[in-house]
């Protein structure tokens, strides 16, 4: 436990990603007179000059510049203008400096590009929002990016999920730095879970299949329709105008799975939809989502979904 206020800065910048920037701020900058530990300082610092504006409309004041960051101990960046929008050197530079004196960096959702640029992630793990995660990888293919997971601790560089798991990852930070009650203590006054159960992929909709080949399009429309029925590889193949071979291989290409896991991963949006609709009993709806049995659904949606269905079920059911 640190013995002294801990200085974090979070850095803002024109664009800057409003909710992920009063997260930090709700954690990091508010008096906590309930607590008895030496609490964090927190500076708001512009990477560039003003007026710097947030989503909303909302026009952000600082404290301070980009050099505030050469006396910090931990730097927030929350989010980024968008993954394809190229960082300052002068902020890279900062953020090299920082990690060669040892202080911390923690990123939000997007802002892991920002670090990833950086090269700081090199030969590392890291995460962002799962949306992202495969431009991150393919971009940056020196990182081992972790697209399943709300944050990743590599040490002195943090990186997390979409921006709610900005929470998740602050917490941890606070738990590292002040022991599990103090963390406790603020989660009770966010009125959220210390920790969350699961990986971001409970949150993912569906992937989105990357093909142009019209064919292929119809046949996965043919087999999502049938996604409960026990579907061969001759099957898809023959819908398709394709051999077995050429249709594995454009499958994959299109989707990046397997014409089986695709398949699966359907019949988990099935039984997902069906757990949130309402109090199905598993073993209807390990029938209903093509699974035959509560053993085989749970064990499936533990693995691609990384919660058990009863807890997914009391998380998102409609009420």
């Amino acid at each position: 436990m640190s013995s002294r206020p801990i200085r974090v800065v979070v850095l803002v910048y024109d664009g800057l990603c409003t909710f992920e920037f009063g997260c930090t701020v709700e954690v990091f900058g508010l008096v906590r007179p309930e607590l008895t530990v030496p609490w964090y300082t927190l500076t708001i610092a512009g990477i560039e000059a003003g007026p710097l504006r947030a989503a909303g409309g909302i026009t952000v004041g600082v404290d301070a510049g980009l050099a505030a960051a050469d006396e910090a101990d931990l730097i927030i960046l929350p989010g980024w203008r968008g993954a394809e929008s190229p960082p300052p050197a002068a902020l890279l530079d900062a953020l090299r400096r920082a990690h060669a004196r040892g202080a911390r960096v923690a990123t939000i959702c997007s802002g892991s590009f920002v670090l990833a640029e950086s090269g700081l992630l090199d030969g590392r793990r890291a995460t962002t929002h799962w949306r992202y995660a495969g431009l991150l990888a393919s971009r940056y293919p020196q990182i081992d990016v972790k697209p399943d997971v709300l944050y990743v601790d590599e040490g002195l560089l943090l990186t997390s999920a979409g921006s709610a798991a900005g929470l998740d990852m602050m917490l941890h930070i606070v738990r590292s730095d002040y022991g599990a009650d103090v963390a406790n203590s603020v989660a009770r006054r966010l009125v959220i879970p210390p920790h969350r159960d699961g990986g971001q992929q409970q949150y993912i909709d569906r992937p989105v299949p990357r093909f142009d080949n019209n064919r292929l399009a119809l046949t996965m429309d043919w087999m999502r329709a049938r996604a409960v029925e026990p579907l061969t590889l001759a099957q898809m193949a023959d819908h398709a105008a394709m051999s077995p071979r050429t249709f594995l291989r454009q499958f994959r290409d299109a989707t990046g799975a397997s014409p089986y896991d695709w398949l699966l991963r359907e019949r988990i949006g099935i039984a997902r939809g069906l757990l949130e609709a309402g109090d199905v009993g598993l073993e209807r709806l390990a029938a209903a989502s093509g699974f035959g049995s509560v053993e085989s659904l749970r064990a499936h949606f533990r693995r691609v979904v990384g919660v058990a269905p009863s807890v997914y079920r009391r998380r998102f059911a409609v009420a």
